[in-house]
């Protein structure tokens, strides 16, 4: 703890747990943070720590590093269009070169409270596929926050002087309570001194107002004369505002007094439920109403509209229906139903509180003009969406901002009757939409109140990722968030970006490569069957079969089938694909039909069960094939020693059989391992369908010579007759029956 006489700090260190990171293909590769600010931070210092997590060289490799203030960054490494009325906010990019570990800090001096969201990745997917289990470069990202932290920061009332002392080192750091309704804001420093003697030559004081947040900026005043003053238009509701007063000159100590005052404009009556007993209706209504068509129709809460606009009030204040549909879906609907007033006189005011579980979802506002409103002529509705503190006074001159925020802009008119805003991880706030009708000139055509539409409401990807995407929840420890995942080459935040979309040939293509090259398990088939190895002629239909329909399932495009539940197509895939390797080189070892039969099954079930823990790892195809692999050299060296002769003992079996397959085992291996990637994937994994399948004709021993047709072992018998023993005796090497009498 530290004090400097006036205000005291404390200190404070969060940290969040190391995490690897991943090449960015799409927002699910980035590693998000969440850090809690509290209120009067005076320093805030992160420190961005990242480690490679392997000795090998991997190269020079630079971490994007995002940071914003209320949600999560919205982030275009890629450089893809966004969706058509997509907006966003900006957030702090920082990139950090690292070899082996590097760290670099970031300081934000009075940062805003609340939650603050650090996003890490590595550069843009080269597209390469890597297999699980098989060393790779990884980088680990861990953040750290350091804070400082005042705790004792004297409270600034309105119309109350407030004597303060400032130095170079040590400003002087206060806080004030804005209320709701507040138009304007004005604070004045004033009565500078320096070692008790009054400032001949001006304050040189230093006065800002308002809190860090990298998309919002603070207000800045320089005290140069004897008394200054800054003045905020709309200022942040229900909100504590931050007032720094520093000292501009070395080694000098000044003492003032700093004075606030409020101005509230506009502060509309009170509309809407006024008792219980609306309430009540309210949730009657919405039960009856949802089963229709989705609107309030009960008298008590339906607005008399004629009485409100006569009212005489400053601003229609309407009250909003906040309703959760989903996880990161929710809705606002007016309470007097979906048709809201607007007049050229004065604005329609609507308030949307966004919580922090939404902020993860997209903000969206559609606002349609009701065809009945003909007669406005050439007149436009205009609307303004700002978070903190509405707007209160609307034109076309004056832009649409507040004090310390930035606001989105939209209108209708006839020509042009609705118009729609999309917001993709909204700022948690509370939002506000101000409407107003403004004329061209000082005659709004024959009518003076027009009616709206506005529908906001929050969903978890824009417009649901469209045709070519699919939106999916993410999770970062407590926090959801949503984004979409493209297919087919598309991309985007919405998936609209089809400048390396592929084409509908292409994806038929692909297709057909994936599942046609199955096809080459049926020599395999026949070869098995021919020389009588029926259960390994089994587990090869098994495989082309379930391969063949899983890529056919598997495709992201148009040319899809699926016969089944997917997941359940993919694990009958990896299984028959590791058990025909399996029992194709148990069969090479030539082992009795006991001990065969009996690895068959107990490989399959120890198969099934790595599958079922860990279905795409490295080592549930290694293992199987390096055991298998090890108990026929086994077999193969105690069958030379035995034999005193190199076994298989033909070379002919060498040269074009064992060698051949072996090479197409290996190339086969290397495809799988290391040469695919996204975009020769359909080629690649073909070929290696076809290697397999190849492979296995060349390895399959020939037909063992104690074995018939189909399998059978010699001495097995077609025929069959009873032959009762219990009260007679049956002795078979003499093949005689005696009666016990």
């Amino acid at each position: 703890m530290v004090s400097d006489g006036q205000v005291t700090f404390v200190s404070e260190l969060l940290s969040k747990p190391a995490q690897k990171l991943s090449r960015y293909g799409w927002y699910a590769n980035v590693r998000l943070q969440r850090f809690q600010i509290p209120e009067e931070t005076a320093i805030a210092r992160w420190l961005f720590s990242v480690k490679k997590g392997h000795t090998f060289n991997c190269g020079q490799h630079n971490v994007s590093i995002h940071l914003r203030w209320g949600a999560p960054p919205v982030i275009n490494p890629t450089e893809s269009v966004f969706p058509n009325a997509t907006l966003w906010s900006p957030s702090l990019s920082l990139v950090l070169p690292v070899v082996s570990q590097s760290s670099m800090t970031f300081n934000l001096s009075d940062p805003a409270p609340g939650d603050w969201y650090v996003a890490a990745h590595l550069p843009e997917d080269d597209g390469r596929i890597e297999q699980k289990g098989f060393p790779s470069c990884s980088f680990v990202f861990q953040p750290q926050l350091s804070i400082r932290r005042a705790v004792d920061t004297p409270v600034l009332q309105p119309g109350t002087f407030l004597t303060q002392t400032a130095a170079p080192d040590t400003p002087a750091r206060l806080k004030l309570y804005v209320p709701e309704f507040v138009s304007s804001l004005s604070i004045s420093v004033a009565d500078c001194s320096s070692g008790g003697a009054a400032e001949t030559d001006g304050c040189s004081l230093l006065l800002t107002l308002g809190s860090a947040a990298l998309q919002q900026g603070t207000v800045t005043v320089n005290c140069s004369g004897l008394s200054c003053s800054a003045f905020l238009s709309d200022p942040p509701w229900d909100s504590w505002l931050q007032v720094v007063v520093d000292s501009s000159r070395v080694n000098r100590t000044v003492t003032f007094t700093v004075l606030s005052n409020f101005t509230v404009g506009c502060k509309p009556e009170s509309v809407g439920l006024q008792a219980d007993g609306d309430l009540a209706k309210l949730r009657g209504s919405s039960s009856s109403s949802s089963a229709g068509n989705g609107s309030v129709e009960s008298d008590a809460l339906v607005f008399n509209k004629s009485a409100v606009l006569l009212a005489p009030a400053c601003v229609w204040s309407v009250p909003v229906l906040y309703e959760e549909m989903d996880v990161l879906s929710l809705r606002f609907t007016p309470v007097s139903g979906p048709n809201v007033s607007v007049t050229d006189t004065n604005p329609t005011l609507l308030t949307y509180p966004l919580h922090t579980y939404a902020s993860g979802g997209t903000l969206n506002l559609q606002l349609t003009l009701n065809s009945t409103n003909t007669s406005i002529g050439s007149s436009s509705v205009l609307a303004c969406f700002t978070p903190s503190a509405p707007v209160l006074e609307l034109n076309s001159s004056r832009p649409c901002r507040t004090a310390l925020f930035e606001g989105y802009s939209v209108g209708v008119n006839v020509s042009a009757p609705k118009a729609v805003l999309r917001l993709p991880f909204p700022q948690s706030a509370t939002w506000f939409l101000t409407l107003q009708l403004t004329c061209n000139s000082s005659d709004c055509g024959n009518s003076s109140v027009v009616s709206v539409v506005p529908e906001v409401f929050v969903s978890a990807c824009v417009e649901d990722c469209g045709p070519h995407g699919d939106c999916r929840l993410l999770r970062s420890y407590s926090y959801l968030y949503a984004a979409c995942v493209c297919s087919t080459g598309w991309r985007g935040w919405g998936c609209t970006d089809g400048s390396m979309a592929q084409s509908y040939l292409r994806q038929v293509t692909a297709t057909l490569l994936l599942t046609l090259s199955n096809l080459f398990f049926l020599p395999a088939i026949v070869v098995a069957f021919k020389r009588s190895y029926v259960t390994e002629a089994a587990v090869y239909l098994f495989t082309m079969f379930f391969s063949t329909f899983y890529h056919a399932c598997d495709q992201p495009g148009v040319a899809v089938m699926c016969i089944m539940d997917y997941d359940a197509l993919q694990y009958c895939d990896f299984l028959g694909s590791v058990c025909a390797i399996w029992v194709t080189i148990l069969c090479m070892a030539r082992v009795t039909h006991t001990v065969k039969y009996t690895l068959f099954m107990l490989g399959a079930l120890l198969i099934a069960m790595s599958m079922q823990l860990d279905r795409k790892g490295l080592w549930n195809l290694l293992g199987p094939i390096l055991c298998a692999i090890l108990f026929m050299v086994i077999t193969w060296v105690y069958r030379g020693v035995r034999r005193r002769h190199c076994y298989p003992p033909s070379w002919q079996r060498w040269v074009f059989f064992l060698i051949p397959g072996a090479l197409c085992a290996l190339v086969g291996v290397c495809l799988y391992i290391f040469a695919e990637t996204e975009n020769n994937y359909y080629y690649t994994h073909s070929l290696w369908h076809i290697l397999v399948a190849s492979c296995v004709v060349f390895l399959l021993p020939p037909k063992e010579k104690n074995a018939e047709e189909l399998g059978w072992t010699r001495g097995w018998s077609w025929s069959w007759r009873p032959r009762l023993c219990g009260y007679t005796l049956c002795e078979n090497n003499k093949k005689e029956l005696y009666t016990v009498t």
